[in-house]
């Protein structure tokens, strides 16, 4: 690591630190004020994301007029302020605490998918409060598995990795991640799977999302098809009274087999559920992501998460 980045590093560090003391101390309509005020500051001088979300936004919402995606970038700005600062209070709770402020829709179908046998496959985005409910599900349903990716910064990947399993949940990253997410299934536990980021490697495939070509995992769709796992889209939305609700929306259809157009298929339809998500709630997804590129992506960079069936 070079040393002006590990001075960045562990600067970015001690102002997490710091700012998650503060809101630890502090109550929940101080948290909400800092959360808008942290979010309105990177909207203000973080030119270069304020300019990718702007741009985005047009291009989701071709009919919207510019000062309407302007401030719809703004308000998601806001939201993922919010969104920092509600987890850093979330964190201190206890689990009682935490339950007190989650409402639940569609419990029934968590229970329902559970009944198989076969795990459960949870479908989310980088919408709402996609960190809390993580942990929520925890709470109310048992714990989950996780993919993600390593943070660039490793201080603050740990805080965060603290955070994400301090209600029984794992995370899994792409090293090992096929052999701890088939045992997880195998064993009925729940494993979930982000959709919404750009993908650069041989098991991308490409799907609509706001009628433009975006590279997308197939990783749900070849454990879908080969585990037979239900695979349910879950998302939290926060709500006006600082509360959060869970949905658990019905299961997707899965995929008929493994062919690289059923697989597409599944995914488009994975894709499409996320879609009409972050259509009525525009403020509650990640603008600021690089998701629509070029086709011509360098899938020889990355090797497969996910290698044929034999």
């Amino acid at each position: 690591m070079g040393g002006h980045r590990a001075i960045r590093y562990r600067c970015e560090y001690v102002a997490l630190v710091v700012i998650a003391m503060v809101v630890g101390v502090l109550p929940w309509s101080f948290t909400r004020w800092a959360g808008w005020a942290l979010g309105q500051a990177f909207y203000l001088f973080d030119y270069s994301h304020r300019r990718l979300a702007i741009t985005n936004l047009q291009t989701a919402f071709p009919t919207r007029k510019p000062a309407e995606c302007r401030a719809l970038a703004r308000s998601t700005f806001h939201h993922f302020g919010r969104l920092a600062t509600d987890l850093l209070k979330f964190r201190t709770l206890s689990p009682n605490a935490m339950l007190d402020l989650i409402e639940v829709s569609g419990a029934e179908r968590v229970e329902e998918a559970r009944a198989h046998g076969k795990g459960i496959l949870f479908l989310t985005g980088h919408f709402g409060s996609w960190e809390i409910q993580a942990l929520a599900h925890a709470l109310k349903f048992g714990s989950m598995s996780v993919m993600a990716r390593a943070l660039d910064n490793p201080h603050v990947h740990q805080f965060l990795e603290c955070i994400r399993v301090s209600t029984g949940n794992a995370v899994i990253y792409r090293r090992g991640a096929l052999r701890r997410v088939f045992r997880t299934l195998r064993q009925n536990g729940a494993v979930g799977i982000l959709i919404d980021q750009h993908v650069q490697s041989r098991d991308a495939v490409y799907v609509k999302f706001f009628k433009r070509s975006v590279a997308t995992t197939s990783a749900l769709a070849v454990l879908a098809a080969r585990t037979g796992a239900p695979v349910i889209p879950l998302f939290a939305l926060p709500l006006n009274n600082g509360r959060y609700r869970l949905v658990y929306e019905p299961a997707v259809a899965p995929p008929e087999n493994e062919t690289p157009e059923a697989l597409r298929a599944f995914t488009q339809r994975c894709t499409d559920v996320l879609e009409t998500y972050v259509r009525r709630h525009p403020s509650l997804w990640l603008w600021m992501h690089r998701r629509w590129r070029d086709e011509e992506s360098e899938f020889n960079e990355t090797e497969d998460v996910f290698p044929a069936a034999q």
